[in-house]
């Protein structure tokens, strides 16, 4: 198996991803959902971190430090950033936001590495579903430093509109901040998964086929 499916499969397996009937909070009645509060030990965020890492190095990302919106992103970062060293020799910074601004000590907005002009960063996050935490961290990195943003890497492209456009969220991160988002994989691949047996579920294939004929924005 390539480490999609593998990803696909570790997705089951920790409960994250779920088949049936979910209201989600856009009001939409889907039949799947992510979860990724269902990671929870030490052996699934290291796991974790080596798929994005995957996703990074498969897909040409330059990245001089990967950045983890607080609170979901900060594992991801720094797992993410382990695994690059680990596996592929990469020694990146990482660092993450506090909600507010620290006052005393350091002080500051970011822990972990401080941003410099020209530094290209890697946004790492769980995921996009209206690309609102993008348009809420882009405006501290670029007020910390005039980096670079190469990339947003987040775990499923759900490919569908978002609220009130034609286009995805991840359609719209580019097209209107000018960030690529890549994804470890798509709902397509998902349904793939399940076509071929990868996964259990191959039920639900006509469902969430259906769905996305009602909400799949077109890529």
């Amino acid at each position: 198996m390539n480490y999609k499916q593998e990803f696909i499969q570790f997705l089951a397996q920790c409960g994250v991803l779920k088949f049936g009937t979910f209201t989600l909070k856009s009001g939409r009645v889907a039949p799947y959902f992510l979860n990724a509060g269902e990671y929870k030990t030490g052996a699934q965020i290291k796991r974790l971190g080596e798929f994005y890492a995957a996703c990074i190095r498969e897909n040409g990302i330059e990245a001089e430090t990967l950045f983890g919106p607080a609170y979901k992103g900060i594992p991801l970062a720094l797992s993410a950033a382990v695994a690059l060293y680990e596996k592929y020799g990469q020694d990146v910074n990482f660092c993450f936001d506090r909600k507010e601004a620290k006052d005393h000590g350091e002080g500051g907005m970011f822990v972990g590495k401080q941003l410099t002009d020209g530094e290209k960063v890697v946004i790492v996050e769980d995921v996009m579903t209206s690309g609102k935490a993008l348009k809420e961290v882009l405006p501290k990195l670029r007020g910390a430093a005039d980096v670079k943003i190469t990339g947003m890497v987040i775990t499923v492209d759900r490919m569908e509109k978002a609220l009130g456009s034609e286009h995805s969220a991840v359609q719209q991160a580019y097209a209107e901040e000018g960030v690529k988002v890549y994804s470890i994989v798509t709902i397509e691949d998902i349904i793939q998964a399940l076509e071929e047996g990868v996964i259990e579920g191959k039920e639900h294939v006509p469902a969430i086929r259906e769905y996305l004929a009602q909400y799949g924005a077109k890529y």
